[in-house]
């Protein structure tokens, strides 16, 4: 029996939890449209959005896209519909980054629903983690979520971790002497605090219409400034500091772990961007708290050094940051009627 086409209201329904998903800068560059004739979603990426100084081939952009078209998924799963997705599915626009098919019951991505729970609980957490180890068990079933996506999830030994530490510092050190990424970075984060006005943008806490923004990274989020040497994770009080905020001594040697994929296309981008994020809510699911580590994979002749040189091949995708400690605030979110378009 044919299953029925989705509607606007489960579409809806689908898209506000994909939206849940993280991006580089909270800027959320994604844009969903259901076809009502075909009940199909795709997802298109919106370089409006993009990182043009920062994510200048926007594999910044694809990863964020991609954990969103994950979210989706199991959102799918979780309300009993089998997601069926076609990746680049236009070779004549490259924005249109998948397409989705829905059938009922679910089938292959049964074991998505059990993620489900873990979608509105996901943090990125810019506060310090405590000592204690990750479990190997836990490790294990986080390379085994990598693979499922098609991917590798490495962990590095102390040495490489003490070389993607220098490499932390060296990717902060090109951004201070390039105005142009800082500026970008200013204009996704701001206080909550700043007065809020008519004609406010980017860099402050409402839009154009003075109302808040629900995009972009808020001081709340920032977490506490590091007393020691650079923290694995971005300190978004460098571009726009926030008078009081704290200071807190971050992990002297943190548990990262290391995202990677065989090729480097955008294809690979979105493969790695459904396996982020289905690691990061695995790890959510195991009581972890989690964040991410893109800076030195801003920079090409930084990137190539982030790899495992014992095993030498692949590409890093993303550098995350695991362990025991605090999930952090929730960053906002755009409405769904913002972002699903229904034709």
């Amino acid at each position: 029996m044919t299953a029925p086409l989705i509607g606007s209201a489960e579409a809806a329904l689908f898209v506000g939890d994909a939206v849940t998903a993280p991006s580089m800068h909270n800027a959320q560059p994604w844009r969903f449209v259901l076809r009502r004739a075909t009940g199909t979603i795709e997802l298109y990426g919106d370089p409006r959005r993009a990182m043009h100084r920062a994510d200048p081939d926007h594999r910044a952009l694809h990863l964020g896209c991609a954990a969103a078209l994950f979210n989706l998924r199991v959102s799918a799963a979780h309300h009993g519909r089998q997601a069926d997705v076609r990746l680049l599915p236009d070779d004549a626009d490259p924005w249109l980054l998948a397409e989705v098919g829905f059938t009922d019951p679910v089938g292959d991505d049964q074991d998505l629903a059990v993620l489900y729970p873990a979608l509105r609980r996901r943090r990125t957490s810019r506060f310090p983690f405590g000592d204690e180890p990750v479990p190997d068990a836990l490790l294990d079933g986080l390379r085994a979520a990598a693979l499922l996506e098609g991917c590798r999830l490495d962990v590095p030994d102390p040495w490489h971790v003490d070389t993607l530490l220098g490499l932390v510092r060296d990717a902060e050190q090109r951004e201070e002497i390039q105005p142009g990424v800082r500026a970008e970075t200013a204009a996704w984060t701001y206080d909550t605090a700043e007065t809020a006005t008519a004609g406010a943008g980017a860099g402050t806490g409402a839009d154009t219409s003075g109302r808040p923004r629900r995009d972009g990274i808020p001081a709340a989020a920032f977490g506490p400034r590091s007393t020691g040497g650079a923290a694995t994770v971005r300190d978004f009080g460098r571009t726009r500091p926030v008078a009081g905020r704290d200071r807190a001594a971050f992990e002297e040697h943190p548990q990262l772990v290391l995202l990677s994929t065989a090729g480097d296309t955008p294809a690979d981008w979105l493969r790695a961007g459904q396996a982020l994020e289905r690691i990061l809510l695995q790890a959510t699911a195991d009581g972890l708290a989690t964040s991410m580590t893109s800076q030195p994979l801003e920079w090409p002749e930084l990137r190539w050094p982030a790899r495992n040189p014992v095993t030498g091949t692949g590409h890093i995708q993303m550098v995350v940051r695991l362990g025991y400690g605090p999930q952090g605030p929730g960053t906002p979110r755009r409405a769904v009627a913002e972002v699903l378009h229904v034709l």
